[in-house]
């Protein structure tokens, strides 16, 4: 079993995207979108209720929200653990979302 991880950052789209590549890229998708901000469904992404929080708060109520999300739109990924990169001091975090591929 294969682990992955991909970081909430900028990043490229490829349409055409299949096998492993394409839930990837599904998983970065729903880590980067805020809910509320896709049109035809309102729920996709994650909560960003929780950035004005203390940071203890915002990380596991972003960790709740990922595994949620993620469960809901891309069901071949199983996550394993989220970490945070980034500066607390400042308040920048970076999502790191650690899966695996169900099925591989």
């Amino acid at each position: 079993m294969q682990d992955f991880l991909v970081t909430a950052s900028n990043s490229t789209i490829k349409f055409g995207a299949t096998g492993n590549e394409e839930v990837i890229q599904n998983v970065w998708t729903i880590i980067s979108t805020t809910k509320f901000s896709v049109p035809m469904d309102r729920e996709f992404g994650i909560d960003s209720s929780m950035l004005d929080k203390p940071t203890p708060v915002s990380k596991s109520q972003f960790t709740v929200n990922v595994v949620d999300a993620i469960r809901k739109y891309e069901p071949r990924a199983v996550v394993t653990g989220v970490e945070f990169d980034g500066d607390a001091l400042t308040g920048k975090l970076i999502p790191k979302v650690r899966f695996y591929i169900n099925g591989n």
